[in-house]
């Protein structure tokens, strides 16, 4: 079951030390955030951290566990998980994670991280973080004096393997990695008493996490007190590269294209520390996180002016809609709803965008325990007045006000949810809500969607720029895991109507029945 079905404005995925900083920010700015965690970051193989003004020394974990605890206090959220897919939507963007559950927000920021891939040399991996190491401003102070070994990878080692000198006056350089050392980048190291070693390395040696010695492919062993060594960056961004986002070639790779707050080449993503800056330590990659965070939140609140200035929401629509002493629908039941629900064993059932409330009434006659939700306060009102008048007590059929991008305190589930006619010519994210009503089908349950599939047959064709989707296209829009969802109907029904000319007409329907299948 989705525990955090609202519409959010942002979604941070990602808990490292980027995450947790714009989350903060975000947090900080009164903004509905959920952090997504995967709880694997990058500098997890090692105990201590440095280079952090206020922080030196201590363990990373200990800076997140921190971080997360601050988290607490501005209501962020923090799910463990790790995303399947990250899509654009009409009203922001959509995430899938891999047990697959969905939510949606208005923005996403990605700060994900990268894995080191390291060469697949025995010896090496087990002791990274401790005395196999990459990076001298966060570790070479601890090590500095000793002999210190410098693994080459690509040609990239030269730039490495100069650098360490300035912590040690007894480096080493495997400089198989370079690939044909040229004769001045030889002289060059020499000038400074760094010991060339060309032949491959085989084995890294040592006892425990402590590196002792190197064994090279001629047989020969080289005292070290530490090595250091590049792997190769592997950005964790697999989740997105579908939407063809810009990206950056770098000497050790390609990442995401970001400006200086962090944004990408779309609108509503953002991506912060190593997934997009693989030169990133832990305060630089905070430091983004902060600035990412605290403009993420300016976009939304320019956003939240413009569309104040474009015109009244959907509650202001809905609410003008039932704001007469007029019926507006007939209070009869939908045809499809009747006929098929009248083939399902009666349980809980869930009406969404209930109206005036014929839908849960009916249901209710039928034994359904019936909830209806409208973002309209004045339909909630003439949908219980009828329920009254029909005789039924609230627990057969009960009504909410809801924000319907907003599916909460609905309860845990339902064996029927469906959804008759939910268009609205104020803009409404149709598709996320649907998304998230599947959510709280039981298993075992049913989701039934009826919509217009085309145009009413009187309408202008110049004026009429909302664009119906039939059966099919409304089951691909949906995104549903087919290994959790069998679709029962998928089809179109005509119904005879009265135009407003007053002559008979045929409107077209769409039906999509889905049952959730038992685990």
């Amino acid at each position: 079951m989705n525990t955090h079905p609202e519409h959010l404005d942002v979604i941070v995925i990602g808990g490292g030390a980027a995450g947790l900083s714009a989350a903060l920010m975000l947090g900080r700015s009164r903004r509905r955030t959920l952090v997504i965690d995967s709880g694997l970051p990058r500098n997890r193989f090692t105990t201590h951290m440095h280079g952090v003004l206020g922080h030196e020394g201590i363990d990373p974990a200990e800076l997140l566990r921190t971080g997360r605890e601050e988290l607490a206090a501005y209501d962020v959220g923090i799910r463990p998980g790790r995303v399947a897919r990250l899509d654009e939507t009409d009203d922001g963007v959509s995430v899938l994670l891999e047990d697959g559950e969905r939510l949606t927000a208005r923005v996403a920021i990605v700060a994900t991280g990268v894995t080191d891939d390291l060469p697949d040399i025995p010896g090496l991996a087990e002791r990274w973080g401790a005395t196999v190491l990459h990076c001298p401003y966060c570790h070479g102070w601890e090590v500095r004096d000793r002999r210190l070994g410098v693994l080459t990878t690509s040609p990239l080692g030269m730039h490495q393997a100069q650098l360490i000198r300035q912590w040690s006056d007894d480096v080493v350089v495997f400089t198989a990695g370079l690939g044909e050392l040229e004769e001045a980048d030889e002289q060059r190291l020499q000038a400074r008493g760094i010991t060339l070693v060309p032949a491959p390395v085989v084995e890294v040696l040592g006892e425990g996490d402590q590196v002792t010695a190197v064994r090279t492919a001629d047989g020969s062993t080289t005292e070290v007190g530490a090595l250091f060594t590049a792997g190769t960056l592997r950005p964790h961004d697999d989740f997105l590269t579908h939407l063809g986002l810009e990206r950056t070639d770098t000497p050790v790779g390609s990442f995401l294209a970001v400006d200086a707050t962090g944004k990408t080449s779309s609108d509503r993503i953002w991506a912060v520390g190593n997934v997009s800056n693989p030169m990133a330590n832990v305060p630089i990659s905070m430091s983004a996180g902060t600035m990412a965070g605290i403009v993420v939140n300016m976009t939304l609140v320019t956003d939240d002016f413009d569309r104040a200035v474009a015109g009244p929401t959907a509650v202001d629509f809905w609410q003008d809609k039932y704001a007469g002493s007029d019926r507006i629908w007939s209070g009869k039941v939908n045809a499809v709803l009747g006929d098929i629900a009248a083939g399902l064993e009666p349980g809980t059932a869930l009406d969404l965008g209930s109206g005036e409330g014929a839908d849960v009434i009916w249901l209710a006659h039928q034994g359904w325990r019936a909830t209806g939700i409208d973002i309209s306060e004045n339909a909630v009102a003439r949908g219980r007045e009828a329920a009254a008048a029909a005789g039924l007590a609230e627990e057969q059929a009960r009504f909410i006000v809801s924000d319907l991008s907003s599916l909460t305190d609905l309860g845990e589930g339902y064996d029927l949810v469906t959804a008759s006619f939910f268009h609205s010519p104020v803009e409404l994210p149709r598709t996320d809500i649907l998304r998230r009503a599947a959510e709280m089908v039981n298993p075992g349950g049913h989701l039934l969607i009826t919509s217009h599939a085309a145009a009413p047959p009187w309408a202008d064709p110049s004026a009429h720029v909302h664009r119906f989707l039939d059966a099919k296209e409304e089951l691909e829009a949906l995104d549903l895991p087919e290994d959790a969802w069998e679709t029962v109907v998928l089809e179109h029904r005509h119904r005879a109507v009265t135009a407003p000319s007053g002559e008979p007409a045929t409107l077209e329907d769409s039906v999509v029945l889905l049952h959730r299948r038992r685990p």
